[in-house]
């Protein structure tokens, strides 16, 4: 069984860790070997670390039982772009061993409660167009919504947005 709750400041080195080590595993092929083998744990730690302390809503999922360690974590706020929802799920990442696990929907699951928590009707997010992690989305009901570029490692990537609303759509698609 898998836990998901709140981050806190002392998962910032373990959210780091599964932060690049998802990168590593995901974007081979979409992103320069050379980016992805400068990514830093340690870096992605400091930033969640200094998301996590201004309020950022991060939630964390960990095994139920065994070590305590963080094997997936996800972060939400209001909507960053206009016109796609009311809240944006910014990130979701999972470490390779516990893909398919229902790791990513219970993540999801928590996203959107926090998101509705906080008074969002609806809800988004952006993921690269070559990511195959976006028919993860599709399964859950996310709609494609729109495209769009972003920059990562010196390269133009395509991107698309995948939307629920109501935001009920998502809860209903990831079962507690």
């Amino acid at each position: 069984m898998i836990l998901v709750r709140r981050a806190r400041l002392s998962d910032a080195p373990a959210i780091g860790a599964v932060h690049v080590a998802a990168w590593r595993s995901a974007y081979p092929g979409i992103l320069p070997p050379e980016y992805l083998a400068n990514l830093s744990a340690t870096r992605q730690a400091r930033h969640y670390e200094a998301a996590i302390g201004a309020g950022a809503t991060v939630l964390v999922a960990s095994p139920a039982t065994g070590v305590p360690r963080v094997v997936g974590f996800a972060t939400m706020g209001g909507a960053r772009s206009k016109g796609l929802g009311d809240g944006e799920i910014e990130t979701l990442y999972v470490l390779d061993d516990f893909r398919e696990q229902g790791v990513g929907r219970r993540l999801m699951r928590g996203a959107a409660s926090q998101l509705l928590s906080m008074g969002c009707r609806s809800a988004f997010l952006w993921v690269l167009r070559d990511n195959p992690s976006r028919f993860f989305y599709q399964h859950l009901g996310g709609q494609p919504a729109a495209q769009g570029v972003t920059r990562l490692g010196g390269t133009t990537l395509p991107q698309i947005a995948y939307t629920w609303d109501p935001i009920e759509r998502l809860l209903a698609a990831s079962p507690a």
